[in-house]
């Protein structure tokens, strides 16, 4: 107990006093080495100390459950936010409710602590895993098949916009002309007439004052790749949110 509390005094002792410089040399060696501070004596600091760390737990609880308390608060933090010190933070409170969990859940269970803080420690993680705001899998499967469907609603609209042949606007005849099928094609058809991007008249297609401006803007901006010109599109199309 003493030998832990001790590593972890000074553990926290020089995280406190030389946060900046670790963050700085972590994230842009070059900058770190440009305002003075010295990237690889930082570098070898902080892996000394990582071993000191590692060492030291070890011995207190053992691989499996040093390898688990170093990875999966770590990893589930950094799917939460990407600022550093709520990551430090969050990680911290993960470390400490699986610990605690996991040491009721072997209690309750009369089963190994390291196991169950382990387990308490993999399901944590799966399920930020899971349902993360921005970057879990099921938010990164939704962005990724509205960009799908708004990468068509462009290709719909360029369509439009380069073509003034009534029989190639015809609402019957755009999957031919496009090359989709039919839901595809009544997906991107139904996204265009609810953002008021197309009209139709007699079953032939057109473009709005919106429609035809937003593909215009979507096209500068896949030319030049400034963001001015697609500012007030990022809250409504996921496409353009990078």
């Amino acid at each position: 107990l003493w030998v832990t509390g001790t590593i972890l005094a000074i553990t926290i002792g020089l995280l406190i006093a030389f946060f900046k410089e670790l963050k700085i040399s972590t994230f842009d060696a070059g900058l770190a080495a440009s305002l003075g501070f010295s990237p690889a004596l930082i570098h070898y600091g902080l892996m000394t100390m990582a071993s000191i760390t590692t060492v030291g737990a070890f011995d207190a609880v053992g691989a499996i459950l040093v390898v688990a308390l170093m990875i999966a608060p770590a990893a589930s933090a950094y799917l939460l936010t990407t600022d550093l010190k709520k990551m430090l933070g969050l990680a911290i409170a993960f470390g400490v409710f699986s610990a605690i969990s996991g040491y009721w859940l072997a209690h309750w269970l009369d089963a190994s602590i390291a196991g169950s803080i382990t387990t308490m420690l993999g399901i944590l993680f799966l399920i930020i895993y899971l349902f993360a705001p921005s970057k879990g899998l099921i938010a990164v499967m939704y962005r990724e098949k509205q960009q799908r469907t708004e990468v068509s609603l462009l290709t719909f609209l360029l369509h439009l916009k380069n073509h003034s042949e009534e029989r190639e606007r015809h609402v019957n005849h755009l999957q031919e002309h496009i090359n989709w099928q039919k839901v595809r094609a009544k997906t991107v058809l139904d996204l265009a007439l609810k953002n008021n991007m197309i009209v139709i008249n007699n079953k032939i297609v057109s473009l709005t004052q919106k429609g035809d401006e937003f593909t215009s803007k979507a096209i500068d901006y896949i030319i030049t790749n400034e963001d001015a010109q697609i500012e007030d599109m990022k809250d409504d199309f996921f496409l353009f949110r990078g």
